[in-house]
């Protein structure tokens, strides 16, 4: 009898090595063109010609495919790779967004196409011969929408720091994660439901063979993302498909995509939802549901539905059980939260909070009786004020920080690379409220005045702080440097983490109880709850 460790072992190379064809193969080496100051730069499709060089001498280059459009006969498949062109691409402008889902609220798609396979990059190299540590964003949006042309994650600033930055789009919602049976048949046995990643890990490759190009070192590329981009780099750091395309991760805001309702769905109930797309225009076969627009396919009532699961293939198991295994890409980790995660959340995440008898009810079903005593201690509901805030504390600590928190403590278990940990707590006239999302503009050094106002001294300087912290990170796996507080490395928790505000300090790890009480309830991975 053949072993079942071999099939899936031989499956799982042989499906490695068709995403490295995919994506242009494994050599990193480029025709030479070590002059970088006429904005254009030999990638192995052709030639790019890019925006011309800023007041700070940083060239960026937009709208560059890294895989072919996923449209027709390629919805829903693998990402392929780019055919090559002759002459020179303009790479001057944002290529398309991708669709965007609803699950939520409504979403502009007038920029939108499936043909959205694009990045960004920022360089501030003068020659191809340079060697500049890389970073990748990942944006976020629940996994349904975003976009890499945010001038949230412009990458001009960071480029000033001394690295090269690049942004990507991928597949969202529907087009990046339907998982069916016939989809399953047809990949050639490895399986379906996650384009999405597929589509990063494909960006990654293609860093990998091109940014040597722009002055970047393919051998020293950091991962980053917030929110879902963080769960993704969770899913990364998971996957053995992504092993030597990075070596190094950020996370903000995010780990596992884990939910109030529990871990992130099996393959076989991401399936069952995917058998019931288009049966309300009687488009059941993957014939008739590739021939469908994809306005048609926004419409359907399942639409916001899709997101991330447990494939079998880029997600043997749930992210938890491989970091529990020690199975994790293991590079240096910096992760963190946000003072205010649960804010944007309270509302979507199906936790009463109306009344203090509702919230305890619902608490004491989901925790059980004998737990509710030390519940409540954690998330006080001696009011209906009380317990509406409780509810908020409690959306953002099952959707982003408890999990956050304890991916960095089971890299601190079971690999042996450093982890440095922060908590963002900033507040100012510009940036009221350290909620979800608020940290990105000081990591990218992009604040412009908003709704409350400009950005003042202290905004400026934080924002300079973590720009340097995060770019000295990328080069070196350590975020100190010259004229910077010390940023202690991680120790596990209850420890010491950086306080990401004014002023800058480090601080000890706030919340420890809080997320060691709610990671009890895991059994061995799931989450043992549901609201």
């Amino acid at each position: 009898m053949v072993n079942k460790n071999t099939l899936y072992t031989a499956a799982l190379l042989t499906g490695m090595l068709a995403l490295l064809a995919a994506c242009g193969g494994t050599n990193s080496a480029l025709a030479p063109n070590p002059d970088l100051s006429a904005n254009q730069a030999q990638v192995q499709a052709g030639v790019l010609t890019g925006n011309p060089p800023d007041a700070a001498g940083i060239i960026s280059f937009k709208g560059v495919p890294y895989a072919s459009a996923p449209v027709g006969t390629l919805r829903w498949q693998a990402p392929q790779a780019v055919a090559a062109w002759s002459g020179n691409k303009s790479a001057t402008q944002y290529g398309h967004t991708c669709w965007q889902g609803t699950a939520f609220g409504p979403v502009d798609n007038s920029q939108a196409s499936e043909d959205c396979l694009f990045l960004n990059v920022w360089t501030g190299a003068k020659s191809s011969q340079e060697r500049r540590p890389v970073m990748v964003w990942l944006h976020g949006g629940g996994f349904q929408f975003g976009t890499s042309g945010d001038p949230r994650w412009e990458g001009g600033n960071l480029a000033k720091k001394g690295v090269v930055v690049v942004t990507l789009n991928y597949r969202l919602g529907v087009f990046g994660f339907l998982a069916r049976t016939d989809l399953d048949a047809e990949s050639g046995g490895k399986s379906s439901g996650m384009y999405g990643l597929l589509d990063q890990i494909a960006a990654l490759q293609w860093v990998k063979n091109n940014v040597a190009a722009f002055g970047g070192d393919p051998g020293n590329v950091t991962v980053f993302g917030e929110s879902a981009g963080a769960h993704a780099v969770g899913m990364l750091l998971s996957s053995p498909l992504t092993k030597g395309l990075f070596q190094k991760a950020i996370a903000e805001s995010g780990a596992f995509w884990e939910t109030p309702k529990g871990v992130m769905v099996s393959h076989t109930a991401a399936s069952q939802l995917g058998t019931r797309l288009g049966a309300t225009a009687g488009a059941s076969s993957l014939a008739d549901l590739r021939g469908l627009s994809a306005s048609q396919l926004m419409s359907d009532p399942t639409e916001a539905a899709y997101s991330p699961s447990v494939d079998g293939y880029v997600l043997p198991t749930d992210p938890y059980q491989r970091f529990a295994a020690g199975l994790q890409n293991d590079v240096p980790l910096l992760e963190g939260q946000n003072a205010d995660e649960g804010t944007i959340f309270a509302a979507t995440a199906g936790i009463p909070g109306d009344t203090r008898e509702h919230f305890i009810a619902a608490a004491t079903s989901a925790f059980g009786t004998g737990n509710i005593g030390t519940f409540l201690q954690f998330y006080p509901a001696a009011s209906d004020a009380q317990a509406q805030q409780s509810e908020v504390t409690l959306a953002g600590d099952l959707i982003i920080a408890s999990q956050t928190w304890e991916m960095a403590n089971l890299q601190m278990k079971t690999g042996k690379s450093p982890v440095y940990s922060y908590y963002f707590s900033q507040t100012s006239p510009y940036n009221p409220l350290p909620i979800h999302v608020s940290e990105v503009p000081y990591v990218f050094q992009n604040l412009v005045a908003n709704g409350h106002g400009a950005p003042n001294a202290s905004d400026l300087a934080l924002a300079d702080a973590m720009s340097s912290y995060w770019t000295n990170f990328a080069k070196t796996g350590n975020p100190n440097g010259v004229a910077l507080p010390n940023w202690p490395a991680y120790a596990g928790a209850g420890s010491q983490v950086m306080g990401l505000a004014t002023p800058l300090q480090a601080e000890p790890e706030l919340s420890t109880a809080r997320f060691q009480f709610l990671n009890r309830f895991r059994s061995p991975g799931s989450l043992g709850f549901s609201f």
